[in-house]
């Protein structure tokens, strides 16, 4: 899973924790109202490739990739490459392992969430692989300051856009400020 770009720019030079009000230009298509909003789970994502799990990588600039690492891409800004560990090197192999269980799985990109995972910010009880795009949300407004309202209001970590021709957008709670 490549690295999603954020619908709006961020202001890198003086706060680069949060969002301008600048679109950014490859995701003039969720603006225009072109994609479906989903919902964007607060957990670590993995994949199943029909035979074998992988976990989400990004290894920093002048660090050594983990064995097994599947490279992606390089985000410019960061310098980090993402990719794609086998989980089993993964420190949550135990807690994907608890949540897939013996369920015969479809090949895709799943979050894995639950009580060991990044602290548990969705509050669940057990570790619990949540397809990604798998929750739409309705009623999602496509503006700056629209958009800012709905994330300060809802529960969730943020929204995930999906384009028909298979590319995504994402924004983030904590991109907007409060």
């Amino acid at each position: 899973m490549r690295k999603i770009p954020t619908v709006f720019l961020r202001d890198r030079d003086t706060d680069p924790k949060h969002v301008t009000r600048v679109p950014h230009p490859d995701c003039a298509w969720v603006l225009a109202g072109d994609g479906v909003p989903t919902r964007k789970f607060d957990g670590t994502c993995v994949r199943f490739d029909g035979a074998r799990w992988w976990a989400r990588r990004e290894v920093r600039s002048g660090r050594t990739a983990p064995d097994g690492f599947l490279p992606l891409g390089t985000d410019e800004a960061t310098g980090k490459t993402v990719g794609w560990e086998p989980a089993e090197s993964s420190a949550y192999w135990k807690y994907l392992c608890a949540a897939a269980g013996d369920a015969v799985w479809e090949e895709g990109t799943y979050e894995l969430i639950g009580p060991k995972v990044n602290g548990n910010p969705e509050g669940v009880d057990e570790h619990t692989l949540v397809p990604h795009g798998g929750q739409r949300l309705v009623g999602v407004p496509l503006d700056f300051d629209g958009l800012r309202e709905w994330l300060l209001t809802h529960p969730y970590e943020g929204i995930v856009w999906h384009a028909p021709d298979g590319r995504m957008a994402k924004l983030k709670r904590r991109d907007m400020r409060r």
